[in-house]
């Protein structure tokens, strides 16, 4: 029997079965006063609602969620974010639109609602206890109106921080690749007893004096392994990153480029070297939707 085959990816009663089991564990929460103690179950009404017994507001699992005032059935939201877990590369909009028989339109969104359901904002710093981290910057696409040039002047920017030790990305979009852009970014995201493993980029050179060390691979010169310091892990992230987004989406425009970003780090974050398979993987998703709202408006401003 195939995974698709679940009940949840077809019936909308089980379907919202399943998410409120992720969502409410120890049952149903009021997203309007937080009450988890009575509720009034209306399912008679219709699928999933339910009245809280203290501030009389009906609700369901979609509210306060990316779900929120969506008129695609959720046993479909299900499908696309499976689907969009499971492929390891992701997939196009119009490939998803033909998939669940909706607008392309409409599958558009519904992809930057999950990618802003994969959003973590882990703030954590990378590299505790005298962790390698490797840092790397790639170019791709082109800064909305600025003219082709030579090297990477024109394509937008993209940052990434590895850590070696805990098998973790996170990536950002800059605007530029000055030490003063640079910098700061670096002091957020790794603590000071980590280790930097960089290319031999200018930009670093500076900031790697706060860390604990700072390895240089020069590149330019055919070195790539120095001991223990290398950029070959963070290479094949942006491998994978660079064959998605040419591959399968094709073009981004950098107002969109963070919620990719947020997807291919939550793949990689949630990959099957790390024990996490599809359906896992998914699960994980759909416990991020809560507290994150996102309407058409905000996503193609």
């Amino acid at each position: 029997m195939s995974v698709l085959s679940k009940p949840f990816f077809h019936d909308e009663a089980a379907a919202f079965a399943h998410v409120e089991a992720i969502l409410w564990p120890k049952g149903p929460v009021c997203p309007h006063c937080g009450n988890m103690g009575k509720h009034y179950d209306l399912a008679k009404t219709r699928i999933g609602l339910r009245k809280c017994a203290e501030c009389r507001k009906q609700f369901t699992v979609r509210v306060g969620t990316v779900f929120e005032s969506s008129h695609v059935e959720l046993h479909k939201w299900l499908q696309a974010v499976y689907l969009i877990c499971a492929s390891k590369k992701g997939v196009s909009a119009h490939q998803m639109h033909r998939i669940l028989e909706v607008t392309y339109k409409t599958a558009w969104f519904m992809m930057h609602r999950i990618r802003e359901a994969m959003r973590s904002g882990e703030l954590a710093p990378m590299g505790g206890e005298g962790g390698i981290v490797e840092v790397d910057e790639t170019f791709i696409g082109r800064e909305p109106g600025k003219p082709v040039r030579r090297a990477y002047h024109h394509k937008m920017k993209v940052l990434t921080l590895v850590d070696r030790e805990t098998k973790q990305a996170r990536s950002m979009v800059v605007d530029d690749l000055k030490p003063a852009t640079i910098a700061p970014i670096l002091r957020e995201n790794m603590s000071k007893e980590a280790r930097l493993a960089t290319d031999e980029a200018g930009h670093y050179l500076h900031i790697g004096r706060e860390f604990a060390d700072h390895g240089v691979v020069r590149h330019g010169k055919e070195e790539y392994v120095v001991g223990e310091v290398h950029t070959n892990t963070i290479e094949g992230y942006f491998s994978i990153f660079k064959r998605g987004m040419k591959g399968v989406y094709q073009h981004c425009g950098k107002q969109h480029l963070h919620r990719y970003l947020a997807e291919f780090d939550f793949r990689y974050n949630n990959r099957s070297a790390l024990g996490v398979e599809d359906q896992q993987r998914a699960s994980r998703a759909l416990s991020g939707i809560s507290g994150k709202r996102l309407t058409y408006r905000s996503a193609n401003a």
